[in-house]
This record gives C-alpha cells, sequence and structure tokens, in this order.
C-alpha cells in the first residue's frame, strides 16, 4: 500500500504493511545516492551526534546564521548535507550548518517524531523538539549566532520534524524550507504564535508523501497547498496563493525549468509564505547546481523581525 492512500488515521495497522511502507520510504532515501560527510561536532548526548559545518575562513568575530538541517527517514544528517550541497553553500554564503541525526527505530532506521502522521511509527516518544533545542543552544554557547537567522531545512520526515519545530519553536526560528513533508493534519496542534517564513517545495508526482495529501500508516497528512495555506493563516496573510510566473530550473532530470512559484498575498512585512512545484518530480528530485543557493537566498532574504520575536 502506498503512503498517499486513502485511510482513516485510526485503523491499526499490520505488522507487515507497515514494513513495507517504510521499507519504500528508505529505498527512495538511498536512490539520492549520496556521499557520508564526517561529523565535525560533538553531541549534546553521547547517543545523539550531530554534525556541524563551520564556513571556510570564519574567525569567530561577528554574528553569523545557522541552519538546521533535517533529514528523512532511514537517512542521517551527513547524507542529507550532501544530497542537498549545502556544506558547499555554507562556504560560499557563510552560514554555519548543523546536520543532526534522528533516533534509531526497532529496524534500525532513524526518525523524527514530529507529527501523528510522520514517522515514530514504534511510538518511542522521543522529544526531538527538547533535542533540537539542545543543539541550537550547544552550537550558540560555541560560536555567535545571529539569533534573527536561525533557519530549519528539511526532507521528508525531516521537513514533517522542520514543520513541527516551527510549530513549537515560533519565537526562535525565522523560516523553514520543507520538500515533501507537510504540516499537522489539524492546524490547531501547531500553537505557532509569532510568524516563520515557509517555502515548501514538493514533486508533483511524489508517490511516497502525496503533493495532494495522503495518509501514512499512523494519519493523515495535509497536501502541499493545504500545508502552505495554514502556515500562511498563522503568520496573518490576508491575501491568497497565487502563481507568480517564475519557473526555477531545479531538477536535472527533467528538461528546462520545471518548478513554478506561488506565493502569497498580504503578508506582513518580511514574511512570505510560498510554494515551489516540481512538475513531473517526485520524492527524492536529481536536483542540479540551482538547488542550495536557491533554498539559501530564500532564507537569508527573511530574518526574523524584531516585531516578530
Amino acid at each position: 500500500m502506498r503512503a498517499n492512500a486513502a485511510i482513516r488515521p485510526n485503523v491499526i495497522w499490520s505488522m507487515s504493511v507497515l514494513r513495507r511502507w517504510l521499507a519504500s520510504v528508505v529505498l527512495v532515501v538511498l536512490a539520492a545516492g549520496v556521499l557520508a560527510l564526517p561529523s565535525t561536532a560533538a553531541s549534546p548526548t553521547a547517543d545523539r551526534p550531530y554534525g556541524l559545518k563551520v564556513p571556510a575562513g570564519y574567525d569567530g568575530s561577528h554574528p553569523v546564521p545557522l541552519v538546521v538541517l533535517l533529514h528523512g527517514y532511514g537517512s542521517n544528517g551527513a547524507q542529507q548535507a550532501g544530497y542537498f550541497g549545502l556544506p558547499a553553500e555554507a562556504d560560499k554564503a557563510g552560514f554555519l550548518l548543523a546536520y543532526p541525526d534522528g533516533t534509531r527505530d526497532r529496524l534500525s532506521r532513524r526518525f523524527w517524531n514530529a507529527t501523528d502522521a510522520c514517522c515514530d511509527f514504534f511510538h518511542s516518544g522521543v522529544d526531538d523538539v527538547a533535542y533540537l533545542d539542545a543543539v541550537i543552544a550547544e552550537i550558540s554557547s560555541k560560536y555567535p549566532i545571529d539569533p534573527a537567522r536561525i533557519y530549519v531545512v528539511g526532507h521528508s520526515n525531516g521537513a514533517f520534524m522542520a514543520h513541527r519545530y516551527a510549530c513549537d519553536r515560533a519565537s526562535k526560528v525565522a523560516a523553514i524550507v520543507t520538500l515533501a513533508g507537510m504540516q499537522w493534519k489539524d492546524p490547531g496542534k501547531c500553537p505557532a504564535g509569532s510568524p516563520v517564513s515557509l517555502l515548501h517545495v514538493h514533486g508533483r508526482n511524489d508517490m511516497t508523501i502525496s503533493y495532494e495529501g495522503g495518509a501514512t500508516p499512523e494519519g493523515a497528512y495535509p497536501g502541499a497547498v493545504e500545508t502552505v495555506d495554514e502556515w500562511a493563516a498563522k503568520d496573518g496573510c490576508t491575501g491568497a496563493l497565487g502563481v507568480t510566473g517564475r519557473k526555477l530550473d531545479l531538477d536535472q532530470s527533467i528538461p528546462g525549468a520545471e518548478t513554478d512559484e506561488a506565493t502569497w498575498s498580504g503578508c506582513p512585512s518580511g514574511v512570505a509564505d510560498s510554494l515551489w512545484t516540481i512538475e513531473g518530480g517526485g520524492h527524492v528530485p536529481a536536483f542540479n547546481g540551482n538547488w542550495a543557493p536557491a533554498i539559501w537566498d530564500f532564507l537569508a532574504a527573511h530574518p526574523k523581525e524584531a516585531s516578530a520575536s
């Protein structure tokens, strides 16, 4: 059964169905074919390591942005950093890049306990919001982090977790970029009380986390448009989601500029809620060299407004 099958959230799934669904997620993660990078920072706890990329030439004399990158289910931080190409962008743009690891579940696959849809499938109850708090606090104790420029980027399960962290720590997070991972289906579970800019990116043909919304073995999740609309409502946007006419070339496996941009109008100053739809794209896009600079440009353009912090 595919992840986007229509099911009731309270259906009890058999272990065989759960294993098949999880295996499909791991296969698309491995299909990215990325290389691991060495971890360069100690973890807040012995069993929760994280990597930290310090930009080349940085001497610690001035505050810098921090980007926290969250991997997909069954992957790890180093693989995700390699796939997204963010270490090189950190050197170029001058931001710190943290890439932590989720804990391992009963199948020894790393995950984040994000929403009720994804991906604490064995109900460990691990508090990943507290863990990310500790990662950010530890890095901030060692480097001068600009508190107005703390960003979170995630893919799949990591994108679900980016939404979760921004919901619970909206006063801390300036902006998030999420690829193929959604908000809570119930907007009431997101207590964000401060605007957080969002760039959601999703392949129209994603068969793992459906663009139109669907369910995992644990519960339902909203679609891509619904996810952006939820954030726009929380951010105080008063207009509507509209196509801008801007097109981007991000996926090297699809000819031409395959990605369409839509963004909400009527948002508060300094806040943006945008959707990039990769037409013909799947769950693990074959990103070209435009990807990392494009998402960094979005983050860099949306620091936390002083009145929103």
